[in-house]
């Protein structure tokens, strides 16, 4: 059973705390100068949409960019002053907001 849960990342997820979309609006002011104060309006296509996102990949990218695991020395700064707390929270703010993420699983 232990094996089941570490392939399916259930023992890391039920570790990461909740978020609170209220004090991710908070937290967002430094996120919303690229990436817009509802996480979709970029300040030009090389910046990512947040809103909409699922809140697992939006805290996995923090987290990534926190241990060096993603590159980008922008976000790495950003991230590396980041709580597990407040990776959980700006997550669950962006997550929460309305978003034009377009499904591509069709694609290959």
């Amino acid at each position: 059973m232990a094996a089941l849960a570490l392939l399916t990342g259930v023992g890391t997820l039920s570790a990461a705390p909740n978020g609170d979309v209220e004090a991710g609006k908070t937290k967002s002011a430094t996120c919303q100068a690229c990436h817009g104060a509802d996480g979709n309006t970029t300040i030009d296509g090389s910046y990512p949409k947040l809103a909409g996102q699922y809140a697992t990949y939006l805290a996995k990218a923090l987290h990534d960019y926190k241990s060096g695991e993603r590159k980008n020395p922008i976000m790495a700064g950003f991230a590396a002053t980041l709580s597990d707390q407040d990776i959980a929270d700006l997550s669950a703010y962006f997550a929460a907001q309305a978003g034009d993420i377009k499904d591509i699983s069709h694609l290959k």
